[in-house]
């Protein structure tokens, strides 16, 4: 297991690290001077000023030389100064990400409340109408966008019947629930979808083992085969499916605070990129990766845990 930790751990700062160079260089590649931005556009725009800008912020060095220079300081929490707020990067973070956070963890405890428990009651009722039901309510959440859903949920819930607010992330819990509800409701409908099916297939897939055969024969009531041989065996999808979708949520939630107007780093990232502000682009992106990264390699690391076999067969290897 520690050899194993030890891998994971060296493989998440090599992806860290060549995706930090991709994120570097696709910014600057993109269309743009930032040193016309920092000069203060192209009316008052001279050749010295510009080159002088071009100095100050190091932009007339090479790319790697920028880069390894904006790595340096990253890996000592100094995200650089925003070219159009004026504050620290960090600060801006700091700010926004709790927003962001909020909306992933209240859409996360929804799609894994109603997705498993849809996804295995249609897999313990397969053939009959909930199973159908089931599937059929997944395919629709599946075909909606999320900010097309968004919408809709704004001008039913938000406009018609005036429920719930359409803007902000409130404060205090009631608050910050109430406010986040329908960009969480959202948010969560695709990602249910998802959920519901792979539960459903891991739940019909170890409900057809034989020891679960072998458990009802003997007597074994319904519930204790379902609790423990069933579902317990139907874990290791269930919850890497989950880790996934919700290491995505982190890194996608552009849409969704854009519909519902909440400052959130989805919507810092769109600002920064409509400005050229590439301090704050740049430290968004890595912050999304780094995110990512970090909750795949948490799942790929509890897997074992959840399913003792995959633990035996690597003990025996």
């Amino acid at each position: 297991m520690i050899v194993r930790i030890g891998r994971r751990l060296a493989g998440l700062l090599a992806t860290l690290l060549a995706s930090s160079f991709v994120i570097f260089a696709a910014i600057y590649a993109a269309p743009g001077d930032p040193a016309v931005f920092l000069a203060g556009g192209r009316d008052t725009l001279t050749p010295e000023r510009l080159a002088a800008v071009r100095e100050q912020y190091h932009l007339d060095e090479p790319l790697v030389v920028q880069y390894g220079r904006w790595l340096w300081d990253c890996l000592h929490l100094d995200l650089g100064r925003s070219f159009q707020y004026g504050d620290e990067v960090a600060d801006l973070l700091a700010a926004r990400f709790p927003t962001t956070l909020e909306l992933v963890a209240y859409a996360t405890v929804l799609f894994v409340v109603l997705g498993v428990g849809a996804g295995a009651l249609a897999a313990l009722n397969r053939g009959r109408w909930i199973d159908s039901a089931v599937v059929g309510a997944t395919t629709l959440a599946a075909s909606v966008p999320s900010f097309v859903g968004g919408i809709a949920l704004v001008a039913l819930f938000g406009v018609q019947l005036g429920w719930f607010p359409v803007t902000g992330s409130g404060e205090g819990l009631v608050g910050t629930l109430h406010h986040l509800t329908l960009p969480a409701v959202a948010m969560a409908l695709g990602a249910l979808a998802v959920v519901s099916r792979v539960t459903r297939q891991a739940v019909v897939d170890a409900d057809g083992a034989d020891h679960v055969a072998v458990a009802r024969s003997s007597g074994l009531p319904e519930r204790e085969v379902v609790r423990r041989h069933v579902l317990r065996n139907a874990l290791g999808p269930i919850v890497t499916m989950c880790g996934l979708v919700t290491a995505g949520m982190l890194a996608g939630t552009v849409a969704i605070e854009t519909v519902f107007g909440l400052s959130g780093i989805g919507s810092l990232l769109v600002g920064a990129i409509n400005s050229h502000d590439f301090p704050v682009a740049q430290a968004v992106l890595l912050l999304m990766v780094t995110c990512y990264v970090v909750v795949t390699t948490l799942v790929d690391l509890a897997h074992p845990l959840l399913d003792p076999r995959l633990k035996s067969a690597r003990s025996a290897a």
